[in-house]
């Protein structure tokens, strides 16, 4: 979730990511960093084994038994460059702060592991401290559908001291980023729109879903099934298989707290030091990912509008919180009756009240000042579109109209919704979604729409596995922000409450989604600074303050 909000680590991808979305889980992966897929899937003859044998039965890299999965936890990683062609600008970065990439072979299908295969691309900045080394921390990024092939530098920058006594493994997950692809050809590049101010809006956003989702069946078959968190977990366990590793450390935000959690489930025993920031609940994830968010989104979206209001010189849209939201709400009835205008030939955008709820959502979950400076410029554009006249969205806006209005980034839409369609079962019935608009709608105008709207997942085929519930106990250090909007607080104290060996690192103040290492908060990275190096959890719950 950073519902739909995923972390980006380089520069160019930082200015996108910002205005991409982060959606609930982290929405989607940044067009800035995708980047060819490494390799294709091949076939190989095999048998079937039962399902006891896919939830992994390796508790070091280093079998012998001749089990069907051995050949994928012992297997020789070709550690070499990131860089994959000249204009590989990412691959390049990687490459001269010392990041090795591989990519590790794991089943489609882990029922028939001597089937067909995929690939999983992974990074490594190895530890510079080896006499002290602690061992190899996993991360994810969260979307889901995030990548975290580019982030291990950063999170070293992150980890200050300790950072230099842990092998940094990104990955991305399977059918994500360089990975083996999965691309359905959409039209869009992502798929969480508003229902819009009524009936007609909604009905179009229910033909689109079952066209995507159509797309996808057509296209993809015999993939989508094993697009999953808890595969995703079996490669995170092979991943760490092939790395000789034991146990392993991780650190997740948004979705990747989700997939965190679903590891310690599958394989308890077989990890070290978790952190999961911007916790979900396995209970509150799902299709409906956005549901239930919508108190924080719009206490979010006043407070930013408290900050526009003192900058109306620059930005002009209402000298007071009331005002600037009444300017919101004429875009929104502007847009309803036509959509806006947005950009000069050769390349305009047409934008709608189905769309601007979206624009708003991914703006509104970081409260720093640039993130805020960002949304008042959009929607300074949008106000001028809504008054007829010519509006010309900065490079950043330009870029999220571009990823959210066309296909040009298809395979991040396709991967997140595939993965988010997986695990749990979605309500099939459209007028269930449409009583629960129309419910949320006099209290909720602008964001009732969106959280509780209808999606691909809709049309989707049922899952082959139940979802993942919390049955075991697990230490981990949950990171979570009070007035998160994306990854509810109360998901993560809701989480906390299933693993009472955990501990809560509470900040106060903040409408922020994913905080370690991302919002500068001294109190917060160092407290998990701590726990990274010493492997001890805090005795009790603690709290910084914003």
């Amino acid at each position: 979730m950073r519902y739909a909000e995923k972390i980006t680590h380089s520069p160019a991808a930082r200015a996108t990511a910002a205005a991409l979305l982060a959606l609930a889980l982290g929405l989607t992966a940044s067009p800035a960093l995708a980047a060819p897929p490494t390799g294709a899937a091949t076939k190989t003859p095999g048998t079937h084994p039962t399902a006891a044998d896919t939830t992994g039965t390796h508790p070091t890299g280093t079998q012998t038994a001749g089990g069907p999965l051995d050949r994928y936890y012992n297997q020789r990683l070709a550690w070499g460059s990131c860089r994959e062609s000249p204009d590989d600008t990412v691959g390049g970065d990687l490459d001269k702060a010392g990041v090795q990439c591989a990519d590790v072979t794991v089943p489609l299908d882990y029922a028939a592991p001597r089937g067909r295969t995929i690939t999983v691309a992974i990074s490594r900045l190895k530890a510079t401290d080896t006499r002290h080394r602690i061992g190899a921390i996993l991360l994810n990024n969260g979307g889901p559908g995030g990548t975290a092939l580019e982030s291990p530098p950063h999170i070293r920058e992150a980890m200050k001291e300790v950072g230099s006594r842990y092998d940094i493994i990104g990955f991305d997950p399977r059918f994500v980023g360089r990975s083996t692809p999965l691309d359905c050809g959409w039209p869009v590049s992502f798929t969480w729109f508003s229902a819009g101010a009524g009936r007609a809006g909604f009905d179009r956003q229910v033909a689109l879903s079952k066209d995507l989702a159509e797309k996808c069946r057509a296209t993809n078959a015999s993939v989508l099934p094993h697009v999953t968190t808890r595969n995703t977990a079996r490669d995170m366990d092979v991943i760490r298989g092939a790395l000789g590793e034991r146990k392993i450390s991780y650190l997740g935000y948004s979705y990747g707290t989700y997939l965190g959690t679903v590891y310690t489930q599958m394989f308890p025993g077989r990890y070290d030091r978790m952190v999961l920031d911007g916790a979900v609940a396995p209970g509150d994830y799902g299709p409906r990912l956005l549901k239930g968010t919508v108190g924080e989104n719009d206490r979010a979206l006043a407070a930013w509008a408290v900050w526009a209001a003192d900058r109306h010189a620059a930005y002009g849209l209402g000298r007071t919180r009331a005002a600037v939201l009444a300017t919101i709400d004429r875009v929104m009835a502007r847009a309803a009756r036509a959509p806006l205008t947005i950009g000069t030939a050769p390349e305009v955008f047409r934008v709608d009240d189905t769309h601007i709820p979206m624009f708003l959502f991914m703006g509104i979950a970081d409260d720093t000042d640039r993130s805020r400076a960002s949304l008042a410029e959009q929607v300074s554009v949008l106000a001028e579109a809504a008054k007829g006249r010519p509006a010309t969205p900065s490079p950043e806006f330009k870029e999220m109209l571009r990823f959210a209005l066309s296909g040009a980034d298809s395979p991040s839409g396709s991967a997140q919704m595939a993965i988010i369609c997986g695990d749990v079962p979605a309500q099939r019935d459209p007028e269930v979604y449409w009583r629960d608009i129309e419910r949320t709608r006099a209290a909720h105008p602008l964001f009732g729409p969106l959280t509780e709207n209808i999606g691909p997942c809709s049309f989707w085929n049922a899952p082959r596995e139940n979802p993942t519930r919390v049955r075991h106990d697990a230490p981990a250090l949950i990171v979570a922000a009070t007035g998160d909007p994306r990854t509810t607080y109360r998901s993560s104290v809701t989480l906390h409450d299933q693993l009472p060996s955990s501990r809560l690192l509470t900040l106060k103040g903040a409408n922020r989604h994913a905080v370690y290492g991302e919002y500068g908060n001294a109190c917060v990275d160092t407290k998990v600074n701590r726990y990274l190096a010493t492997g001890r959890l805090p005795s009790k719950d603690e709290v910084c303050v914003k």
